[in-house]
C-alpha cells in the first residue's frame, strides 16, 4: 500500500515516544501521544501541502502541532527553496512588534542544528507607506557578487539553502497579523504538474521520514541546551543558538515541588519585545491558551523598582505575573529579547530564587501591588483566549 512508509513511520515514532527518558507519569505519556498526534498532523500536511517548484508559506507550528519549544507570541510560517532559483516574497506588514526572515540550509535533526544563511528583521528591508513590500532572493551571480547587485530587499541564497522561515512576534496580542506569500519566478503563471502513484508514494515516505526525524531531533534539544546546565538556574542572556541576529535568550529548566514557588526577577528592557515562558519534557510550549504559562513585556506587571517578578508554581500565589505549571513539577525555562539594538549584558538578564509557596508574599517587595482577584484573573484567561482566537492559530 501507498501508505505503509508512513504507518511504519507512526508505530517507529510512537515507540520513540514511549521510551522517551523524561517519562515519570502517565500524564507525561499521554501528553507524548499528544504531541506525536501534532506531529502527525504537521508532517503530513507539509508533506503535501509544500512543493519546491511551487512553493506555499505553511505554518510551522501551532496550538495543535507543537515542536521546537515553539512561542506562544509568534507566528511561524515556512517555505522549501531551492539555492539555484529565484523567489519573489510579497505582503503587508502587520502590527506585530517584529517581522523577520531566516534562510536555512539543512534540517534540524538529533545530531545537527542547520547553518543560517541569512537572517534580518523588517528594519533592513524598505517597506510601503501602506505596508506594502517585496523582497526577492536569488543565488549569488555567476562571479560571486551577491545577488541583485547588494540593493535593498535583495538577498543572496547561499549553497545549500533549503528553508525560508518568517516570524511574526507579538508583544501585544491584539496586534493585527500582516499577510504573505511566496512565489518561484520561472514558475509564476505555470500550473502543478499532476500528481502520479510514484510521487504519491514519495510523499507519503517524505511525511513518515519526517514525523521520525521530527520526534528524535526535539527530544535531544533538551539534552543539548538546557538539561545539563544546574536545575533552578537560568543562563545570562546570550545570542540564541541558530542565527536570529537580534534575538538574545537566556534558558534553563525547573524541578519543583507542590509547596514550592521559584521567583524570577528580571529588569524591564528597552527591546521592543522580551517573552518568557514555560516548556514541558517534550520540548513544546505549556497550555497559553487556558493558562498564563508565558508573560511578555506587555502582558507583564512591572514593579515601582523598574523590576518584573514572575512566580512560577503549581499553586495559585495570588499575583498578576503567576506563570502556572499546570502539573508540570519539571520543563524548560526560556526567555527571549527580540529586535534588540545593542548587546545585552549579564545585568538585563534574570535572576532565581526557589522559596516556599507560603513564602512568596513575604518574597515579594511590592506585593500589595501585585495580588489579583479571582475576577480579574479570570479576566485575564479570558483575553488570553480571545487573542488566540482572533489570530485563527486552529
Amino acid at each position: 500500500m501507498l501508505t505503509d512508509p508512513l504507518a511504519e513511520a507512526i508505530a517507529e515514532a510512537e515507540k520513540l515516544v514511549e521510551a522517551a527518558p523524561h517519562i515519570r507519569s502517565e500524564q507525561d505519556l499521554l501528553e507524548g501521544y499528544q504531541y506525536l498526534a501534532g506531529g502527525i498532523l504537521a508532517t503530513v500536511h507539509a508533506a503535501w501541502a509544500t512543493e519546491k517548484t511551487h512553493p506555499n508559506f505553511i505554518q510551522g507550528t501551532g496550538p495543535y502541532t507543537k515542536m521546537g519549544l515553539d512561542n506562544p507570541d509568534t507566528l511561524y510560517f515556512g517555505a522549501r527553496v531551492n539555492d539555484d532559483a529565484e523567489y519573489v516574497v510579497s505582503g503587508t506588514r502587520g502590527t506585530t512588534t517584529d517581522l523577520s526572515f531566516q534562510v536555512l540550509s539543512g534540517n534540524y535533526t538529533d545530531s545537527n542544528v542547520p547553518g543560517s544563511e541569512t537572517a534580518f528583521d523588517d528594519r533592513a528591508i524598505d517597506i510601503a507607506p501602506d505596508g506594502t513590500f517585496e523582497v526577492r532572493f536569488g543565488p549569488a551571480n555567476e562571479d560571486g557578487s551577491p545577488y541583485g547587485g547588494g540593493r535593498r530587499n535583495h538577498f543572496t541564497l547561499g549553497t545549500g539553502a533549503s528553508q525560508l522561515v518568517v516570524r511574526e512576534v507579538y508583544s501585544d496580542w491584539s496586534q493585527q497579523r500582516g499577510t504573505i506569500r511566496i512565489e518561484r519566478v520561472d514558475r509564476m503563471g505555470v500550473p502543478y504538474d499532476a500528481l502520479t502513484k510514484e510521487e504519491t508514494e514519495k510523499r507519503f515516505a517524505r511525511a513518515g521520514k519526517a514525523l521520525v526525524g521530527r520526534v528524535k531531533t526535539w527530544l535531544q534539544f533538551p539534552e543539548w541546551f538546557y538539561l545539563k546546565l544546574p536545575v533552578n538556574t537560568m543562563t545570562e542572556p546570550r545570542l540564541t543558538p541558530g542565527g536570529l541576529a537580534t534575538q538574545f535568550s537566556s534558558v534553563g529548566h525547573y524541578e519543583l515541588a507542590d509547596d514550592q514557588a521559584m521567583i524570577i526577577t528580571v529588569p524591564k528592557s528597552d527591546a521592543p519585545y522580551v517573552g518568557f515562558q514555560l516548556g514541558s519534557m517534550w520540548y513544546i510550549s505549556l497550555d497559553y491558551t487556558g493558562h498564563q504559562t508565558s508573560l511578555n513585556n506587555t502582558q507583564a506587571q512591572v514593579d515601582p523598582d523598574g523590576m518584573v517578578r514572575m512566580v512560577v508554581s503549581e499553586r495559585n500565589p495570588g499575583v498578576t505575573n503567576w506563570i502556572e505549571t499546570v502539573g508540570h513539577p519539571r520543563g524548560i525555562l526560556q526567555f527571549r529579547w527580540q529586535r534588540t539594538s545593542r548587546e545585552l549584558a549579564p545585568a538585563d538578564g534574570p535572576t532565581v530564587e526557589v522559596v516556599g509557596i507560603d513564602e512568596v508574599a513575604a518574597k515579594l517587595p511590592f506585593h500589595e501591588q501585585n495580588k489579583i482577584t479571582p475576577e480579574d484573573w479570570t479576566a485575564r484567561i479570558a483575553a488570553r483566549q480571545a487573542a488566540i482566537a482572533d489570530r485563527m492559530l486552529g
